[in-house]
């Protein structure tokens, strides 16, 4: 036991959640589990209150989960925990290292200047621009800027009827008025988990499709197994995570006719499939790392 007092921002019964609430209450003692809705923030006092609790007097925080679902307000309750960031309390991981996640564009953005290799993309907010990509792409899905599991995501062919699909992407822009789309990969029914503490690799799982669906998210019935990925996958995972500078993360990969591809890289990683696919226990290792770097 330890004195130290760190608290977990997540969603309260939520499973990853708890169990880093767990792990870092059987370390330290103390458990405090914030759920951002509830959070109070006064400037004119500089404090961030959860509760009783100012979270500007713990010695540590753990972003798990920001929101139940990503959405703008989503930079709004980042930007909120910086204020205990400026009172010396440590985050994992940094504000900074998230906000640059949590927007799916925003992350494609690094990913391409690193040279990070991914589908071909298309970001417009013209529908006759999108209908040209989703031409030259033959199928492409359209992704929120704001989402996880594949929530939202609407998948698109060039083999439509072209008035059909005007209308599908005019559907898709009436609640996305910047439109991001990728071409579809083939990825025979199966895409990766590439898991990193601090930087360094801890191992791999796949998330594999149970039915037809196009894609592998367990949000749409798939299951986690192992995989046993080569130095080259793992080394373009390491790359494409680094710019980012997380604490614990996963990196999305997917294998193509054409070599691997990344789709993105986690804000905040699973430590689900973590344990489930790959047998990675993620909330104990990241409860030790984060209790070592508060310590100092």
């Amino acid at each position: 036991m330890t004195d130290l007092k760190i608290g977990v921002v997540g969603i309260p019964g939520k499973w990853s959640t708890e169990v880093l609430a767990d792990a870092l209450e059987k370390r330290t003692g103390f458990r405090c589990v914030i759920d951002m809705a509830e959070v109070a923030l006064d400037l004119e006092a500089r404090s961030l209150k959860s509760g009783s609790q100012d979270l500007c007097q713990l010695d540590g925080l753990v972003i798990k989960k920001i929101s139940e679902e990503y959405s703008p307000a989503t930079l709004d309750r980042l930007e909120m925990l910086r204020i205990a960031e400026s009172a010396d309390v440590r985050i994992f991981s940094r504000t900074a290292s998230i906000l640059g996640l949590v927007n799916r564009l925003s992350c494609t953005v690094t990913l391409s200047n690193a040279g990070i290799p991914m589908p071909a993309t298309c970001v417009t907010e013209s529908v006759a621009e999108a209908l040209a990509a989703v031409e030259r792409f033959g199928s492409a899905v359209f992704k929120p800027l704001f989402s996880t599991k594949a929530r939202g995501m609407t998948l698109m062919d060039a083999a439509s009827d072209e008035d059909t699909l005007k209308g599908s992407i005019a559907a898709f822009k009436a609640e996305n008025p910047v439109m991001y789309l990728q071409q579809k990969v083939n990825l025979s029914g199966r895409d990766l988990g590439m898991v990193f503490l601090a930087g360094k690799y801890l191992g791999t799982y796949a998330r594999v499709a149970q039915t037809d669906s196009w894609n592998t998210t367990i949000h749409h019935g798939g299951k986690y197994e192992p995989f046993d990925a080569d130095e080259d996958l793992i080394e373009l995972a390491r790359r494409a995570q680094a710019p980012f500078g997380l604490d614990f993360t996963t990196v999305d990969i997917g294998l193509t006719d054409n070599g691997p591809v990344v789709f993105e890289v986690s804000a905040f990683g699973g430590f689900r499939g973590a344990l489930e696919g790959a047998g990675i226990d993620a909330a104990d290792l990241y409860a030790d790392h984060v209790i070592a770097k508060v310590r100092g």
